[in-house]
């Protein structure tokens, strides 16, 4: 009876690390066309939907995964590749706010205030993409975070109908925090795998329309 237990055990644990696998290999090549990591070369898509993250890591270091998605966004938008960003990011708490840090950020690199739009209801990553089609209105637009998370969310945002690309923030490989969200990131992806064909997750806040005037940052 105990060796049928581990045999069987053993056959389960084989299947689940199989479908980890390939669910991984599956939305990595959905994105594989879709990345771009050079300036020069991502096309012009009005609106930039920056996906955010916590400043600061334990022990109030800064966060670099943070520092530089920030750095991407300011460089898309001074390089004219974005018109216009949307911050999308958890606002837990009151003492919790990543929109508004993100927002503050920046505009120390020079992004005006006027052309940043807030998503306080971006909770997870599923949420962020969803609500930029349904709540702001863009269809074709570029997402802004480092590889691993870009092509989780240009998984979900084709599938949510929009036509997204992505544009890719430096990471540091190599380190404890890079394995860290690495072993996370398996994980996220068969859960938006199992959102999406499963489960069919609707995002946690719908809310109202939200139109992001493109015209008008234009001027």
């Amino acid at each position: 009876m105990v060796k049928k237990f581990i045999k069987y055990l053993f056959y389960l644990i084989i299947i689940a690390i199989v479908f980890i696998l390939s669910v991984d290999l599956y939305i990595s090549s959905s994105a594989k066309d879709r990345i771009y990591s050079s300036v020069k070369k991502v096309p012009h898509r009005d609106v930039g939907l920056l996906l955010g993250t916590a400043k600061y890591v334990r022990r109030g270091k800064i966060n670099y995964f943070y520092k530089y998605r920030i750095d991407a966004a300011a460089k898309l938008f001074k390089s004219g590749k974005v018109d216009a960003i949307l911050v999308s990011g958890d606002n837990a708490t009151p003492y919790y706010n990543e929109p508004v840090r993100m927002r503050r950020d920046l505009i120390k690199q020079g992004v005006p205030k006027s052309k940043i739009y807030l998503d306080f209801a971006g909770f997870r990553t599923l949420d962020s993409v969803v609500r930029a089609k349904n709540i702001f209105g863009l269809k074709k637009y570029t997402i802004i975070s480092q590889r691993f998370h870009l092509e989780r969310a240009l998984f979900l945002a084709r599938a949510s109908g929009s036509d997204a690309i992505g544009f890719v923030a430096k990471d540091f490989k190599g380190t404890k925090a890079a394995m860290r969200m690495l072993f996370r990131e398996y994980a996220a992806r068969v859960k938006a795998f199992l959102d999406i064909y499963i489960l069919h997750t609707a995002p946690k806040f719908i809310g109202k329309f939200e139109k992001i005037l493109i015209k008008e940052n234009r001027e």
